[in-house]
């Protein structure tokens, strides 16, 4: 189950040094965990979770696998993308494979640096993005509906259905708004990503603050912080210059850095994690001698799905989930402490699988 997280923005935002530092962060973490590289513009990353350590320091597991994110780096856009500026059609057709968009904002002032349009405002360059994206929205909905309506017409119910998604998207887009503004009901959810537009992807806004504000953020973050609040959007303040230095340190000079800038750890956890929440994904867990191994599935996935994860075999012949709860798991040392406090469980099938679970399945061939 693969995801990926477009990194998208405006040229000179910062976006290819945070792309870069996120590759060179893989790269490092291969010494520890599988890693490939895909293509040269994408890079696959682990999820730092610190539950998976402690997992591991109790089972005594000899390897630790974390579940991993997709970063893409989209080609930059440039205002009339849309209409296939600069390498528009490239850009467009990039997000709409993505699940979600990282959008890098410049939130810095450098005068060797040139803006684009000749000087910083971040929620000018928010806006020129979604404005793009929300007018290709438009032009496909646009093309697209007519045919549409005439099969709802005659009686085609998946038509209609399809079509009713479309003019709600179309008020929204007419009014200058995204169309991940829609009220989309959990059941007309796959039919509403089955139209492909761009402006329906949850935005992630990564502030690239300069090398001094790293820890707090600086006034040009502030209004992309609220305006992420406006919105309901994710926002997370980084420095990709300082990303950068740190992807290449070694991991022992690395806390001393961290410190000396005021942070706690590496911005790109806080953005890796944050792309991770934005799909709405959860881990759970399976632990042994062997290894301790994280998981990715979407909230709200019922025990066999989750299964179906490591193997569809497992979800096709599935049985019951040995449970217990991560805070039951370290609380009592393990399984087998869990077992004996009475926190060992056996879920069914409709059993919903909660964030840090620790799961052993139990199917038939």
């Amino acid at each position: 189950m693969g995801f990926k997280c477009g990194i998208v923005g405006l040229p000179n935002v910062g976006k290819s040094t945070l792309f870069n530092a996120l590759t060179q962060t893989a790269a490092a973490q291969a010494a520890n965990y599988p890693f490939c590289t895909i293509e040269p513009n994408v890079g696959d990353v682990a999820v730092p979770d610190p539950r998976l350590e402690m997992l591991t320091k109790i089972a005594g597991s000899k390897e630790i696998i974390p579940t991993r994110l997709t970063f893409v780096d989209i080609a930059g856009l440039v205002r009339g993308a849309s209409k296939g500026e600069g390498l528009g059609n490239q850009f467009l057709a990039n997000i709409r494979e993505c699940d979600a968009i990282a959008h890098v904002v410049r939130c810095f002032v450098d005068g060797d640096i040139t803006h684009v349009d000749g000087e910083v405002d971040p929620i000018r360059d928010i806006e020129t993005i979604e404005t793009e994206l929300m007018l290709a929205d438009l032009e496909s909905l646009e093309k697209r509906i007519v045919a549409l309506e005439k099969k709802a017409k005659g009686g085609d119910k998946d038509a209609k259905e399809i079509v009713d998604l479309m003019n709600r998207s179309l008020v929204l887009l007419r009014e200058g708004q995204p169309a991940r503004l829609a009220k989309i009901e959990p059941e007309e959810r796959k039919l509403f990503a089955q139209l492909g537009l761009l402006s329906s992807k949850p935005v992630l806004y990564v502030c690239n603050v300069e090398e001094a504000s790293a820890d707090k953020g600086n006034e040009f973050s502030e209004r992309v912080l609220a305006r992420a609040a406006e919105e309901g959007a994710v926002a997370v303040v980084v420095s990709a210059q300082i990303e950068s230095e740190i992807a290449v340190m070694p991991a022992a000079e690395q806390k001393d850095f961290l410190e000396a800038v005021g942070l706690e750890e590496p911005g790109l956890n806080r953005v890796i994690r944050a792309g991770y929440g934005l799909l709405h994904l959860i881990t759970y867990f399976t632990v042994g001698p062997k290894e301790a191994r994280a998981w990715t599935i979407e909230k709200g996935v019922k025990a066999p799905a989750a299964a179906g994860v490591i193997h569809t075999d497992f979800e096709k012949g599935f049985i019951r989930a040995e449970t217990i709860a991560y805070d039951d798991y370290v609380a009592c040392k393990g399984e087998a402490g869990a077992r004996e406090a009475g926190k060992f469980r056996l879920e069914g099938k409709e059993y919903v699988v909660a964030d840090g679970d620790v799961l052993h399945f139990r199917f038939a061939n």
